[in-house]
Formats: C-alpha cells, structure tokens, sequence
C-alpha cells in the first residue's frame, strides 16, 4: 500500500477515533454539568452520577488511543500540537484528573459539606473540559500562529480568539443536551423527567449556538478552502438532528433522541476534520507553514504495521465496550441507595424485669 493510501487511512482513523471520544465522553461531560439540575437532594444526586459511574473512565481510554495514534501515524502533528497548546491541554488534563477524583472521594465521608464540594467540582471540571476542547478543535481549524519549523509561536491568549471561544460555548451547550437525552434512558421517576425537561428546553438553544458556530465554520472553510471539500450537507444534519430532539423528548422517543445528539456529535467532529483535511494544524502566519498529512507522518513501514495492529485489537476494544454498556444497561432507581431503617430497642420481656 502506498504512503499517501496509508496517511489518508490513518487520518481517517483518527477522526473516527475523535468521534468515538466525544460521542462517549460527551454525554459524561453533559452528566457531570448536569448534576446540580437534575439531582435535588443525595439520593438523586447518587442516581445521576451512577449512571456514568460503571463506564466513564473506559470512555476516556477513546481520549488515550486518539493521543497514542496521532504520535504514532503523525509526530510533526503530535509534536507541534502539543508543544504549542501545551497549557491548555495542561488545564483539560488537570479538570480530567479533578472529575475522577470527585467520583471516587465524594461518598468517603457522611459531611453534605464534602459531598458539596466535590460535586462542585465535578460541575466545574466536566464543563471546563467541554469548553476547552470545543476551543481547542476550533483553532486547530481556524489556525493558530506557526513558522517555517512547524513551531508554535503565539500564547495562550491567541488560543482564546472570538471563533474558538464561540466553538467551546458550542461543545459545552452540545454535550449538555446530549448528558440530558442520555440521563432519560437511565434514570426513573422524578429525575427523568427533570432530565426529559430539561432536554426539551436546551434543544433549539443548543441548535441556535451549533448554526453561529457551523456558519461561522462553513465561512472559514468558503475563504480558505484550497483542496474543494467544504462539507455543507454535514453541519446542515446536524442542524436537523438537533432541532428534532425537542419535539422526539416532547413524544417521550428518548433512545431516537438519543441516536439524534450521538449523530449531531459525529457529524460535528466529521465537519472539523473535513475542513481540516488535507491539513492537521493550519497555519494563521503563513498557509504554506501549515501541516499537513503528508509533512507530518510517519514513514510507510511505521504506518503499515499500525494497520494491522489496528486490524487486529480494534474490533476487540468495541465488543468488550459494547458489552459492558450491555451489561449496565438497566435504569437506575432510587431504591438502590435507600438508607436502611434504624433498629427499633428492643422491650425487655417480663421476665426481665
């Protein structure tokens, strides 16, 4: 198989392994900022987080094979790309630590003061990684500063540019929905149909932020577009996607609802890589300093063998996923955290006294 065969396959597994992420780390996100809304009181509050509970940190292994490929299939890319958004990503890394450490400490002691806290943090860690990756996807679209040696010059500042700010409100609105659609298959009683609700209501807010940011994307990919792929039918899906999801949570179709926001999420990352390609990193300085899929790649031999690792282990990751959704795919009650009754004393018998 040719070079230019294998860089084009490898950028196509990246992209899907993207998707792949925020489709599933998606809805942890959307649950995380959801908390404080759906749950009133510890009871609900247990609900909502044991939903995630059994399969959020698999969700974020998508997040580590993204990373390991792309140093693997492209390491100009990797490099460049990591050097120059260095604190950023610094910053998602911290939040992705600070959410695993609220789920597994926040049931360690009794004080509602504790738990308090660490569902705050769990509030504040799932949004802010929503929002800096939305910021982060952004600028690779859009550019960032880049010279001649593919080195980063610009700062965290020019990371926060009205577009990629624009992009990080979008992916946070667009995971909220998607945690909220996802809350409906799993919970019961009150808190599903808070859940239901409160879907109903972000849906056109969320499709209105998605039409600022995909506009605003189509018009960047119009001006800049050098290789003729300007995916409009894709955002325009998305678009549609969204839209429905009010009126499917109106007529209580929470899993079509669902396959709707998990499609708008898919298609939203397809838009950037499409935009994106043949590039990986465009260049704000000068077009010609950008990198592209071809500048940044391994050689022919590493890709190749890649493939057939990727061939052999890939369709195993996906079954053994697939199956622990299966297998935790019941609602959750609240039953399961009733506290049981104190024991009543016993009277002493007459004999006893």
């Amino acid at each position: 198989m040719s070079l230019t065969a294998l860089q084009l396959i490898w950028f196509g597994l990246i992209t899907i392994l993207w998707i792949g992420y925020f489709f599933l780390e998606g809805f942890d996100f959307g649950v995380g900022m959801l908390l404080p809304v759906i749950g009133r009181g510890e009871v609900e509050r247990r609900m909502v987080i044991k939903t995630i509970g059994p399969v959020w940190d698999g969700n974020e292994v998508w997040l580590v094979t993204a990373g390991g490929a792309t140093f693997a299939a492209f390491p100009g890319w990797y490099a460049t790309l990591f050097s120059g958004f260095y604190l950023a990503l610094f910053l998602i890394l911290v939040a992705l630590i600070l959410r695993g450490v609220a789920f597994e400490f926040r049931n360690h002691r009794q004080s509602p003061r504790w738990r308090a806290n660490w569902d705050r943090i769990l509030f504040g860690s799932s949004t802010l990684v929503a929002v800096l990756w939305g910021v982060a996807f952004a600028n690779i679209v859009h550019g960032v500063p880049i010279n001649a040696a593919h080195d980063y010059t610009g700062t965290l500042l020019d990371l926060l540019n009205p577009y990629a700010l624009v992009g990080g409100v979008a992916f946070a609105g667009l995971f909220l929905l998607h945690g909220a659609v996802f809350l409906t298959l799993k919970l019961s009683d009150a808190p599903l149909e808070r859940a239901r609700n409160v879907a109903r209501r972000l849906s056109w807010p969320v499709t209105g932020l998605m039409l600022v940011f995909l506009s605003w994307t189509f018009i960047n990919a119009v001006r800049a577009n050098d290789t003729g792929i300007v995916p409009g039918p894709v955002p325009l899906a998305v678009l549609v996607l969204l839209g429905v999801v009010g009126p499917l949570m109106a007529s209580r179709l929470d899993g079509w609802a669902f396959i709707c926001t998990g499609l708008a999420v898919a298609l939203t990352v397809l838009t950037l890589f499409l935009n994106l390609y043949p590039h990986v990193l465009v260049s704000s300085t000068d077009p010609s300093y950008s990198l592209t899929i071809s500048n940044s790649s391994s050689t022919a031999y590493t890709l190749g063998l890649m493939t057939i690792v990727a061939l052999v282990f890939t369709p195993i990751v996906l079954v053994y996923q697939a199956w622990t959704y299966w297998v935790f795919r019941q609602r959750v009650t609240a039953g399961e955290f009733n506290l049981p009754a104190p024991l009543r004393p016993r009277k002493p018998s007459p004999d006893q006294t």
